[in-house]
């Protein structure tokens, strides 16, 4: 079998079983697989494919329901690689958003010279928010807390690829252990489960897929949110902030819980898709 022909095959495969963007996953399985890159097809076509078993056998998982992303291995996000597969959060692009409005914002507060900026990134998977933010804010040290085992092993991972991010793995409950960890941090990150547990059936089959610890916010979606502004915002330096990602509808109950906590200058996050997306708060600072 060609890698046309093989390509051919995975895009049949794919279009059979339902998926929504055959011809991309295709492509991405074939480079996977086959070694063969988006672009390079029509240069290596005529060449025998390799692995063409494995990436049809890929190909028939991926039709049934099984995330991409966990067939690769791994994903972009921002500006790094990270790896992902069974029990840890994809990391999507609607995410980069809260890196990039905690960059800007840490940017503000400035680097001091002797101590490094402290970030806590609550609930981190993969460690997105955590690495990402340190890739676009170089200098700030960040604290990434999970509690899931299998979630913990990927992010221990990904942060090993990149250890010029000063970026520590610990395992918590954002739920219990609040006490476990001292005052004083710059900024508070999170992008915690969201979806309102009756939701959850409804849900696309490759998110169900996904962690049930990582998708299941409560009974209204609110429970990760009430739990920050209960038993971690307190732990905020003057003056420091915290921003969360947020569902669909969630940003003014969020914005409420926050305004509710002291928090000041709460503000909203639009995604490129129009959706309020990120939601911050900052600390009042000492008079």
């Amino acid at each position: 079998m060609t890698n046309r022909e093989l390509y051919r095959a995975l895009c049949a495969c794919l279009e059979e079983g339902g998926v929504d963007s055959p011809a991309f996953d295709a492509a991405c399985l074939l480079e996977r697989y086959a070694g063969v890159r988006r672009g390079e097809l029509p240069i290596k076509g005529d060449r025998i494919a390799s692995k063409a078993q494995e990436a049809l056998r890929a190909a028939r998982r991926r039709a049934e329901g099984e995330p991409l992303q966990y067939l690769l291995g791994e994903w972009d996000f921002l500006n790094l690689t990270l790896e992902v597969g069974e029990g840890v959060l994809i990391p999507r692009p609607d995410t980069e958003l809260l890196c990039e409005t905690a960059a800007e914002r840490l940017k503000r507060l400035g680097m001091p010279d002797s101590q490094p900026l402290r970030v806590l990134d609550l609930c981190a998977g993969s460690g997105c928010v955590g690495l990402g933010t340190a890739s676009l804010t170089p200098g700030i040290a960040v604290t990434a807390v999970e509690y899931s085992a299998e979630a913990l092993a990927y992010l221990r991972r990904n942060i090993a690829w990149y250890p010029e991010l000063r970026v520590e793995p610990v395992r918590a409950d954002v739920l219990r252990d609040a006490g476990r960890f001292p005052d004083g941090w710059a900024a508070i990150l999170s992008n915690p489960p969201y979806i309102p547990a009756a939701d959850l059936p409804g849900l696309m089959r490759e998110v169900q897929r996904e962690p049930r610890l990582a998708l299941d916010g409560g009974e209204d979606g609110l429970r990760f949110y009430r739990a920050i502004v209960r038993d971690w915002v307190g732990k905020l330096a003057p003056g420091g902030f915290c921003a969360v990602e947020v569902g669909i509808g969630q940003a003014e109950p969020v914005a409420a819980l926050f305004r509710g906590a002291g928090l000041e200058n709460v503000e909203t996050r639009r995604d490129l898709g129009g959706v309020e997306r990120v939601v911050l708060g900052v600390r009042p600072a000492v008079p």
